[in-house]
């Protein structure tokens, strides 16, 4: 820690504290995320290993950096730049609300990182609101590769990834074999959370979830999806799809478009990222806004937000570290309030 000043903490993340610094030779601010290791005798948790050797990997200009990492009492140091904001606060920042020419940047900023970690073998498996941070220059990052996982074909995985709410039916259902379209189910919630600024599917169980799902996009039926390991365990009523105009009600044609297309229940069948870049939904009006005219988030964005010195539609009780998840997932989808 001798390269670095402490000047304030962000907050708690799912291993330890976030806070920020400065470098002492470059006078860069940046973010410490302070990994403690509670088990001695069991080393490193495998999802901070697996953090490292995939950032290590990574040079993307919408993936976060890791900049330095080194040991620190009983754990150790990840070293990223200083990021004032994220996805979350900039949708819920209604003094400020984002445009839909700047939603349409946003998620091309978005769509960009995920082909870059899809075509370098990359899942994210955690692609969520509070996951994206965004720069003093109105750049969106993907945050917290700790679920990130390089694919190797035919290999099994586990099932208990992405925030509920974001979790794509296969996984719900218990999958252990799956691809990067995962992370696009994420990324259709994502874009139509944006719009309704509230969640899609917001479940309160896994249960719920699928429940949730199932209503909102039909009885699911897809190729293997009997053979997934959850799929005989529970039954739900057979459903119809509701109509595209309430799960996303006031948006144009282009926007629903693009959304079906990715928050569909077979995976295959799902857009990938390449593709979703070069959906219709960008070269439609109202067209993307230049990066240049992004909203560029003060550095105190974040702490006044959590202030209250700035109105957010639907406050948590605590807003999120901003490169780690919460310390319990649980506990942040229970205290936003649901429409």
């Amino acid at each position: 820690m001798e390269n670095y000043t402490v000047t304030g903490r962000i907050g708690e993340g799912a291993h330890g504290q976030v806070l920020k610094g400065i470098q002492l030779k470059t006078r860069r601010e940046v973010a410490l995320k302070k990994v403690l290791l509670k088990k001695l005798d069991e080393g490193i948790p495998n999802s901070v290993i697996r953090e490292i050797k995939t950032l290590q990997e990574v040079d993307c200009k919408f993936v976060m950096k890791l900049l330095d990492y080194f040991p620190h009492g009983v754990g150790f140091v990840l070293v990223f730049d200083m990021m004032p904001s994220g996805l979350w606060e900039m949708i819920h920042d209604v003094e400020h609300p984002v445009t839909e020419p700047q939603i349409k940047t946003y998620m091309h900023m978005l769509l960009s990182g995920v082909d870059y970690l899809h075509t370098h073998n990359i899942m994210h498996r955690d692609l969520k609101p509070a996951n994206l941070l965004v720069s003093s220059e109105g750049v969106l990052h993907i945050a917290d590769l700790g679920l990130g996982r390089v694919v190797c074909p035919g290999r099994p995985y586990t099932h208990q990834v992405a925030t509920r709410w974001y979790r794509a039916p296969e996984l719900l259902y218990g999958a252990r074999h799956y691809t990067g379209a995962v992370d696009l189910w994420a990324v259709g919630c994502i874009i139509a959370e944006m719009y309704n600024k509230s969640p899609l599917f917001p479940g309160e169980s896994d249960i719920e979830q699928l429940a949730l799902v199932i209503r909102g996009l039909g009885t699911p039926s897809w190729r293997g999806i009997t053979s997934l390991p959850d799929y005989n365990k529970i039954s739900f009523p057979a459903a119809r799809p509701q109509p595209w105009d309430c799960l996303l009600p006031d948006v144009e044609p282009q926007t629903v478009l693009i959304v079906s297309s990715l928050v569909t229940h077979d995976p295959a069948s799902r857009l990938t990222a390449r593709q979703a870049l070069q959906h219709s939904y960008f070269h439609s009006r109202p067209f993307p806004c230049p990066a240049g005219e992004m909203p560029c988030p003060p550095q105190d964005h974040r702490q006044r937000l959590k202030l209250g010195e700035l109105r957010v539609d639907k406050p948590p009780s605590e807003l999120f570290s901003d490169l780690d998840t919460l310390v319990n997932d649980e506990q942040y989808l229970r205290s936003i309030t649901k429409c």
